[in-house]
């Protein structure tokens, strides 16, 4: 190859380079997520992995960068994980690294080489579609979870938001990599450049007539709650008394709901009393209702729960959820009879913690029976659990949070971005409490309310959360991206089987 890129072809052609630079590719796009916020690189930040990869001179090759790409974004998006699980975090990355080995097959057969127009133009589809595969695949809760999805980048952009309410983040994902992909064919095939304009201005007016046309929820009057943020403080007694002077403060300013952050309590309070009474006499003195949190042995010895438990001012309610979903490593380790040498290498869970087994609904009385969906830390990564609460009723997201472990990491503030995200896709407004930072709330299109609270506050922050009626189309609809992606490379597997069979009954005659 010759001109401005000669050179860095004949580096790449040693795969002790090349490696390495699909690694590097791979890990790009961790710039566009908190704490950079680089939101705009999303849309070019996966052109140098997608020229490297498509100009592999095999598929082995192909297949080979497209991993090593994964590694990369997988270390890149988890690195604030190191202190905590060392060695293993390569191990995992290298693992989960792999779900993009098919991806690079796929993006080679389209886009390498010299394809024509129609080669093309199914790439502009069917590239973004191998993508969200592989993002769907991770999104299992045994594999890691949907931790830094590529469309999570866009959760403080008015217009993805938008769109995040009609097919949620996996159309974002979708129309991100779509962009990249016509970007791509415009650097690598100049000659063919008509379907790569031509995707790029179908992904413009999709995105304007969205922003133009697409419904929007109906204000429905607003509800006060509050977040309680005791800061970094040692030893769950300390932590309790910090929460308890901080909610004595929110008396007589019309808070409905307070919120503590995940593991505000040390013990659970259906088996201590005397907790249950302090508790209950700190909600009849703020006149509102406390969601806490607590990180024990359940009732009769059952095991270790987190559990959301709400008091009124007559006592507890009733209403418990227990975590559904829990952090892999950090609150259980998988087969831990063959992986629980992660303990001795890093900060894995000593012990595992339980599941809950279904969802919960809670009603709060002094705000004429609203009712809330609460979530649990990692679960607010997870769309369908925020649309199933949405589905069933719920008028306020609430999540209970905490990321001490990882205070002065990226974690607290890609957490808290998720929120936005979560509101947005079900027209329900969100309320993110945390232990140490960051807390925040967003209304039902995914907007800021209000201020948050950073990772050096000890302080609370009330909130006039905007209420909305109506159903967005992603909590009605669904995962409809997903099944669009899931046909799209059916039939294009469909069609090249067909092909290849036709052309071996060719060389056979």
């Amino acid at each position: 190859m010759r001109g401005p890129f000669g050179h860095w072809a004949r580096l790449l052609d040693s795969p002790w380079s090349r490696g390495p630079a699909a690694a590097l590719a791979g890990a790009l796009p961790v710039l566009t997520f908190p704490a950079p916020s680089w939101w705009w690189l999303a849309y070019g930040a996966l052109v140098p992995w997608l020229l490297l990869v498509r100009s592999a001179p095999t598929n082995r090759r192909a297949a080979l960068d497209g991993w090593l790409g994964g590694t990369g974004f997988m270390l890149a998006v988890h690195h604030w994980l190191l202190p905590s699980l060392h060695v293993f975090i390569l191990v995992l990355a290298l693992l989960l690294g792999a779900l993009w080995a098919p991806w690079g097959l796929l993006v080679r057969a389209l886009l390498g080489g010299a394809p024509g127009a129609r080669r093309l133009a199914a790439a502009l589809v069917l590239v973004p579609s191998g993508w969200l595969m592989a993002e769907l695949v991770r999104s299992w809760q045994y594999l890691g979870g949907p931790w830094g999805l590529l469309g999570a980048s866009q959760w403080q952009v008015p217009p993805a938001l938008r769109l995040a309410s009609i097919g949620g983040v996996w159309l974002l994902s979708l129309l991100i990599v779509a962009v990249n992909t016509a970007l791509t064919e415009l650097i690598a095939r100049p000659a063919v450049r008509r379907p790569a304009v031509g995707g790029l201005l179908v992904c413009a007016v999709a995105a304007t007539a969205v922003w133009f046309w697409a419904p929007v929820p109906r204000p429905a009057g607003t509800v006060r709650m509050a977040v309680v943020q005791p800061g970094i403080i040692d030893g769950p007694a300390a932590r309790l008394a910090r929460g308890e002077a901080l909610t004595r403060t929110l008396a007589g300013r019309g808070v409905r709901l307070v919120v503590w952050g995940e593991s505000s309590l040390g013990q659970d309070p259906a088996e201590h009393p005397a907790l249950t009474a302090r508790l209950t006499a700190l909600s009849r003195e703020t006149g509102a209702e406390l969601l806490v949190n607590a990180d024990a042995p359940a009732r009769h010895g059952a095991g270790i729960y987190k559990t959301a438990v709400l008091i009124g001012p007559h006592g507890p309610t009733g209403d418990r959820y227990a975590k559904m979903r829990l952090v892999p490593f950090g609150e259980y380790v998988p087969f831990r009879s063959v992986l629980g040498w992660a303990t001795r290498v890093g900060k894995a869970a000593p012990v595992d913690r339980r599941r809950g087994t279904h969802q919960v609904l809670m009603p709060i009385a002094t705000a004429g029976g609203l009712r809330i969906g609460p979530l649990i830390c990692f679960e607010t990564a997870f769309p369908d659990m925020s649309r199933r609460l949405a589905q069933d009723g719920a008028r306020v997201l609430v999540a209970q949070s905490s990321t001490s472990t990882f205070q002065h990491s990226w974690a607290p503030a890609q957490h808290a971005s998720l929120a936005a995200l979560r509101a947005a896709e079900t027209w329900r407004p969100m309320v993110h409490a945390t232990l140490t930072g960051i807390s925040a709330a967003y209304g039902p299109r995914g907007e800021p309310v209000g201020g948050r609270l950073g990772t050096g506050s000890s302080a609370t922050a009330v909130y006039d959360l905007p209420l909305a009626e109506g159903t967005s189309p992603y909590t009605r609809f669904g995962d409809w991206p997903v099944y669009g992606a899931v046909a799209a490379l059916a039939a294009y597997l469909g069609w090249a089987g067909l092909r290849a069979v036709s052309r071996s009954a060719r060389a056979r005659r």
